[in-house]
């Protein structure tokens, strides 16, 4: 009886670390994903504001090829911005779940001394999780004007593509570049989280 006792406690046990170790893999996997769409849209940021760039510094020659690459970069930072939008959305929701699974766990653990040291574990990664969801979700936000600037210079231009058209852009030229740096920062700033989380989750010593 005693043996069956101590078998069920040790199988208990397992169970309870494997579905905690599951847990942590899949949020260290999503994790991982969240920080490659991040990293994917701070480069089509840079990509989208190098063809503006380029395109209002044109001071001669056809200005048609750099305003065709500009306006090519539009939808795929649109994409960009509902790519963010949706993971802000799903670090808010089922994104949670991770966390009340955790937290399940730990309050089924009865050694009182080892349930303090993993609360004390699972509240540094959430507050970390809290502050990428917060940096994700600002993103998401900033990424509204910095569209509306790149939108409305693609409009101006689309039937003036002159010199002219070009000189009457640049002041919303220079706001799309203020609103870049905005959201570039926000993306930066869930970046820089995800990597610690990232270390913080994995399984390697």
């Amino acid at each position: 009886m005693k043996k069956l006792t101590l078998l069920l406690i040790g199988l208990t046990l397992s169970i309870t670390f494997a579905a905690q170790a599951g847990g942590q893999q899949q949020l260290a996997s999503s994790i991982g994903d969240a920080r490659t769409e991040a990293s994917r849209t701070a480069e089509q940021l840079k990509a989208t504001l190098a063809a503006l760039t380029k395109l209002s510094a044109q001071k001669s020659g056809n200005l048609r090829p750099a305003y065709d690459a500009f306006a090519a970069e539009i939808p795929r930072t649109d994409a960009a911005a509902e790519s963010t939008r949706t993971r802000a959305r799903w670090m808010a929701g089922d994104g949670m779940q991770y966390f009340t699974d955790w937290q399940n766990t730990i309050k089924a653990i009865n050694n009182a001394s080892l349930q303090k040291k993993a609360q004390k574990r699972f509240d540094k990664v959430k507050a970390s999780y809290g502050k990428v969801e917060v940096a994700m979700q600002s993103a998401a936000e900033k990424f509204n004007p910095f569209l509306s600037d790149l939108k409305d210079i693609q409009k101006t231009l689309s039937t003036d593509v002159t010199a002219g058209g070009v000189k009457a852009v640049r002041s919303t030229v220079r706001s799309a570049n203020w609103n870049h740096h905005a959201v570039d920062g926000a993306i930066q700033s869930a970046l820089k989280e995800m990597n610690k989380m990232e270390k913080a989750l994995s399984s390697e010593a």
